[in-house]
């Protein structure tokens, strides 16, 4: 499922989904699970190339490791998210194991927005993170780290559904690399051309 639907925007109002009532030609351009030396210089290129503004949700281990590429994201104009220390399953993690992550990607990421990884978190560590954190998931993916899809067949999983207010996700990761060199300049092509703009979350 790509889109995820109104109705659970609309019951789940503890967390952002992307704003369904949106009329402005906006778009939210977001990248999981970096920053890394592989893929995320050539995603900034990319960006400044079609005068794109996007929110990274960084992995604090990434932070830790390539602190020049964390501001060079900042730099540049974008917004940075915490998207915890190195990814843990919020379903399958208990909660104190959980916050402790989060707070220690929060040493060395300076946000107030925060996505949990897979988009699973319970209610109570949406409460509990809700205190400090706007908590942002999404309304569309493009799959481009299932490598069963292809760059054409990411491109559609955006193309054929954005509508304005959507927050469409990316990875700059290793895993989704191969898809998101083949799917982002088209879908950013597409995006631009039907008149949508790119501001951060």
């Amino acid at each position: 499922m790509f889109r995820t639907p109104d109705f659970i925007r609309r019951i789940s109002p503890a967390v952002d989904w992307g704003d369904y009532r949106q009329q402005e030609p906006v778009v939210y351009l977001t990248f999981d699970d970096g920053p890394i030396p592989e893929v995320t210089p050539w995603v900034l290129d990319l960006l400044a190339k079609y005068s794109a503004k996007a929110t990274f949700f960084c992995l604090g281990k990434h932070v830790e490791r390539y602190p020049e590429l964390y501001q060079r994201i900042q730099a540049e104009g974008h917004r940075i998210g915490n998207h915890t220390y190195d990814h843990p399953d919020g379903w399958r993690t208990d909660n104190l194991t959980y916050y402790k992550n989060v707070i220690k990607s929060a040493t060395l990421i300076d946000t107030d927005l925060f996505r949990p990884p897979y988009g699973r978190i319970t209610p109570r560590q949406v409460r509990a993170l809700k205190k400090r954190y706007k908590i942002v998931l999404w309304s569309i993916l493009s799959e481009d780290y299932d490598r069963k899809q292809t760059p054409e067949q990411c491109v559609a999983n955006v193309t054929g559904k954005v509508r304005p207010g959507d927050i469409l996700v990316f990875h700059d990761s290793i895993k989704a690399e191969p898809n998101l060199r083949g799917c982002l300049e088209p879908t950013l092509q597409y995006l631009q051309a039907s008149g949508f703009r790119f501001p951060v979350l």
